[in-house]
């Protein structure tokens, strides 16, 4: 029988079983998973891009207005 591979919950570090008794994988439970959910909504978390290539082409979109 083989080990299971535990992975850590990116909320709240809470070891997670890797597989289909943990349907929230890679997060330890819903709660942890809409709590990230929320981060990215609200951009706290962020995929870093090329800043150079965002000056190009941000002359092309209109302003933004919140």
């Amino acid at each position: 029988m083989s080990t299971p591979t535990l992975v850590a919950c990116p909320t709240c570090g809470a070891a997670v079983e890797w597989g289909p008794q943990s349907p929230s994988r890679p997060f330890c439970s819903e709660r942890c998973k809409l709590i990230d959910l929320g981060a990215w909504a609200s951009e706290e978390h962020a995929i870093a891009g090329d800043s150079l290539e965002d000056d190009v082409f941000s002359g092309e979109l209109s302003p933004r207005h919140h």
